[in-house]
Formats: structure tokens, sequence, C-alpha cells
């Protein structure tokens, strides 16, 4: 081997042995890497954060789901409350229509003995007792000088009787009118109520609604923020794992963000378990005590009202009714007869919202 020979040979092992030392030694992660990854740490920082929020706003609408109990016993409650107002209501005006047709036919009877009360008055005028022009128009005078003429035996006999008579109608009149100023003062404190009942109740109503609702919004918002993060650090792990034959760094950053991949499918498929299975596990609901089947002849009526129609009856058309018809209070509260879940709400036909 020649003296060129031997340096060539010393060169290109020279050159060898830099290679090997170059490929054995750990280089430095590029720049670029470090700072997807620390891009990707602020992101996933960000997204854990964001589950966390996300976490109780969960917790949040489920306290208020589960809540709904109590809620709906309140309502019921309310509901009930209303009704019997709504009774006690529909009893007074019942009560006022009949006081009201006793004094029309005392009235009448009053009328129709004019001729009896003119000669009483002819009596007491002959006694020196003028009546005053009020007497003809207020029972409760005619009812005094009627009481004064039979205390000093001033009537004749055969008239004695027609007075007591008048006297005892009189009386009842008065009664009447009196229990009639009653129970209207009553009708006016029970609808007082009843308004006040019912504002309190859509309240209830009104809240619970705006406080789910809230919930909810910010809880579909901070959905969309951890999905937007969630992608976006797809997107870092996925640039990463380009990069990872780089370096050591890379490769480790490469496999944790597989792992954190995996980890992320498998929460992203328990939401989605989670969200088909939530409306069939809402313990809280009002659960019947037996089944519909077996309610027969058992179930309240859905108002308080007097039943117009039966079912089976007569229609008036040939046919026969389908159902029940109940007559109410206007705007009356109507209920369901039992617990269930709502196939449809909206305007319908006539019959409105």
């Amino acid at each position: 081997m020649s003296d060129r020979d031997k340096v060539k040979s010393l060169i290109l092992l020279s050159s060898l042995v830099m290679i090997f030392a170059s490929a054995r030694a750990e280089p430095k992660p590029p720049q670029d890497l470090e700072n997807k990854q620390q891009e990707l740490e602020r992101v996933e920082d960000a997204a854990m954060q964001s589950r966390g929020r996300k976490h109780a706003l969960e917790s949040e609408v489920a306290e208020l789901s589960h809540s709904r109990e109590s809620l709906n016993q309140e309502l019921l409650e309310a509901t009930n409350k209303l009704r019997q107002m709504e009774h006690r209501a529909s009893e007074i005006e019942a009560r006022l229509e009949t006081l009201v047709d006793r004094e029309k036919i005392i009235m009448q009877s009053l009328d129709a003995r004019r001729s009896v009360i003119a000669e009483i008055l002819v009596i007491l005028q002959r006694m020196g007792r003028r009546p005053p022009p009020a007497l003809l128009t207020r029972p409760q005078d005619i009812l005094e000088s009627l009481r004064a003429a039979l205390a000093l035996e001033t009537i004749l006999p055969p008239m004695r009787a027609e007075a007591r008579a008048l006297q005892n109608d009189l009386t009842e009149l008065l009664r009447l009118r009196e229990s009639m100023q009653n129970e209207n003062e009553k009708l006016t404190d029970e609808k007082t109520l009843l308004k006040s009942q019912s504002i309190q109740l859509a309240k209830m109503i009104a809240s619970r609604q705006e406080n789910l609702l809230s919930a909810q919004t910010q809880l579909k918002a901070e959905a969309e923020r951890a999905q937007a993060l969630a992608q976006r650090a797809t997107s870092l792990k996925d640039l990463i794992l380009r990069m990872e034959n780089e370096s050591d760094a890379g490769r480790r950053a490469a496999l944790a963000a597989r792992q954190s991949d995996a980890a992320q499918a498998r929460l992203t498929e328990d939401q989605r378990r989670m969200a088909r299975e939530a409306p069939f596990q809402d313990l809280t609901r009002l659960a019947p005590a037996i089944p519909f089947s077996e309610l027969k002849a058992k179930l309240p009526l859905p108002a308080a009202g007097m039943i117009a129609k039966r079912f089976g009856s007569p229609d008036g058309n040939g046919g026969k009714e389908k159902g029940v018809s109940i007559a109410t209070r206007a705007n009356g509260i109507v209920t369901a007869p039992c617990d269930g879940w709502i196939a449809f709400s909206g305007p319908y036909r006539s019959y409105g919202q």
C-alpha cells in the first residue's frame, strides 16, 4: 500500500468514526418541536380546566334535575291548594245563587202583600207615628214598625197573623242579605288568595326553568370549548407524531400523544354512551306506585268542576260520548291525572297552546 493510499484510508476511517460518534451522541430537540410540546401542554392544561368547569356544570344540572322531585311535590301541593280554592269559590257562588233565589221569593211575597203593609202604615200614622219616606223601601224600618205595632197591640186581630207573617219574612230577608254580604266577602278573599297562589305557582315554574336553562346553556358552551381544545390538542399531537423521529424527545412526545389519544377516545365514547342513557337513568322522576293498567276508577279528575258529559252518554247527534266533559271555572288549573312523558307540546286545532 502506497503512502497516498494510507492517507486515504486514514481519512475514510476518521470520517466513519465521526459519523458513528455523531449517531451515538444525543441530539438536541429541534426548536419547533419544543415549541409544539409547550403549546400542547398549554392546550392540555386549558382542556383540563375546561373539563373541570364542565364537570361542575354537569353536577349543577344534575343537582337541579335531582331537586325536581321535591319541586314537583311543591308544585303538586300548590296545585291541590288552587283546586281546593276553586272548589270553595264554586261552593260560595252556589250558596250565593241559593240566597239570591230565596231573596227573590221573599220580595215577591212582600210585593204581593203591599196592601197589608199600607194598612199597617195607616194605623201607625193614626197613632202619631208618622213613618219616614224610607219606610217604604227599607225592610228594617218596616220590621221595626211591625214590631212596635204588635207590641202595642194596635193592629186589629184579623191583621195580626198577617203582620206576624210579614215580620217573619222581613226577618228572613234581612238575615239572607247579611249572609249574602258575608258570602261575598268570603268569595272576594278566596279570589284574592287564588290569584296570589297562581302567581306564586307561576314564579316557581319560571324560576326552575330559568335556572335549568342557564345551567344547560353554560354546559353547552363549555362542552363546545372543550371540544375545540380537544381538536387543537389532536392536531398538535398529529404534528408531534410526524416529528417524533427527529429525536428521542420527539418519540417520547409521540408516545404520550398516542396514549392521550386513546384516553380521549375512551372518554368521548363514555360521554356518548352516558348521553344516550341519561333520559332513561333519571331516577328522580315521580314513578307511579302501581302500573297504569291498574289505575281504573282510581285516577282523580284533571280539573275541579262538575261532570257535564259522561263517557258513553248520548252526544245529541245519535252517537255516544267518547270521553268525559268537565265544566270548570274560567282559567282553572288542569293537571295530568298521573305522571308520564310529554309526547306533544304546541298549538293544537282550536284549543290554543
